[in-house]
């Protein structure tokens, strides 16, 4: 089985490159599965380098795979990297320009030796995340059954007098008891407090007849979960059972899109055309859904300007939404796996 540095090796050709620079401590975590924090990896044809100092050598060289050879840089992090690239032959340097400072960039351009160029190639370790591998797949399993027990847990405190910030306190109890982490600030917002897409916890108090939107993630392993379930207490008006059937069909169209070479955009426009039907549109303001993984958002993203095309092993959600201003907010959030042959709902289960 590949690693992920030999299958980003593999795109180096294509790109027009003898060695990748990685900045983002993310993606030099995806590439090693060590916690990267300061430092920067080199990746060579045949050698790979883990440019670091006194600080976390000792850990470096203690957690990082063989096949990564570990430097202890001195003046500059930009000096031990072209030290590298002179004695290896690198002579021209990819690295994604998204993940460094225009300062930054300056530096190295400065300190670049002739015989070494530096080229823009953007989005190469973020594709590769993009199809999870079974840990990987595993880890959101792992973290979608503690979200299921969190929420199941929530449930019998979700009552009238109870305040959001209450509330918040019953789960950040629980999720310590598990020994895990929130992928994000937990959003837990209540009646008109439900129309704002990123409310804050607030001290308000939930009614009698009353709505209850939580929107949380859990951390396994470094891998999350992402997931946005509401709460109904008492009589509900019809205005807002219709808002939640009707994102709830419009999330159920467009799940029934979701296959390997399926076009984001037309999974985003599946679900917003529904709620156009439903004359609920103009209060659909989002995209459809994000990548989960490493990070909370990332590729592929659904929406209406993605180029994105889908491909099986890909973890995504599903979150269409009606926010009617100073009223209620309506937000149905899951998970998919894509498959060979459409996908899973990784968190069907969890109601």
């Amino acid at each position: 089985m590949k690693t992920p540095i030999s299958k980003l090796t593999a795109l180096f050709d294509r790109k027009d490159i003898d060695a990748f620079l990685v900045t983002q401590d993310v993606n030099i975590a995806y590439l090693t599965n060590f916690p990267a924090s300061e430092s920067w990896l080199l990746v060579g044809r045949r050698k790979s380098f883990y440019v670091t100092d006194f600080r976390y050598l000792h850990e470096a060289k203690k957690g990082l795979p063989k096949e990564v050879t570990v430097v202890r840089y001195s003046k500059s992090m930009a000096t031990a990297l072209f030290q590298l690239a002179r004695q290896h032959k690198m002579r021209r340097i990819g690295f994604d320009e998204r993940h460094i400072s225009l300062a930054g960039f300056k530096r190295l351009k400065i300190q670049c030796p002739q015989g070494v160029a530096l080229a823009a190639v953007n989005n190469l370790v973020e594709g590769l995340r993009q199809i999870k591998q079974p840990k990987e797949i595993q880890s959101v399993r792992q973290a979608l059954a503690i979200h299921a027990q969190a929420l199941k847990y929530l449930k019998n405190y979700i009552k009238p007098g109870a305040s959001e910030r209450d509330l918040l306190r019953h789960l950040e109890d629980f999720v310590k008891s598990k020994k895990v982490g929130f992928s994000f600030a937990p959003i837990i917002a209540s009646g008109p407090n439900s129309a704002l897409p990123h409310a804050k916890v607030t001290d308000r108090k939930i009614l009698k007849n009353d709505i209850v939107l939580v929107d949380m993630g859990i951390d396994v392993n470094g891998y999350k979960s992402d997931l946005t379930r509401m709460f109904f207490l008492g009589k509900i008006p019809p205005l807002i059972t219709r808002a939640n059937d009707s994102v709830k069909t419009a999330q159920l169209k467009a799940i029934a899109k979701i296959q390997p070479k399926a076009r984001a955009c037309k999974i985003d426009e599946e679900a917003r055309n529904y709620l156009e039907k439903k004359r609920l549109g103009k209060y659909f303001g989002h995209s459809l859904g994000h990548g989960v993984g490493l990070e909370i958002h990332e590729d592929p993203r659904i929406s209406q300007t993605s180029t994105a095309v889908v491909q099986e092993n890909m973890i995504f959600t599903v979150e269409p939404a009606v926010y009617i201003p100073g009223q209620f907010g309506i937000r149905i959030e899951d998970m998919v796996l894509v498959t060979k042959q459409g996908c899973e709902v990784l968190s069907d289960n969890i109601n």
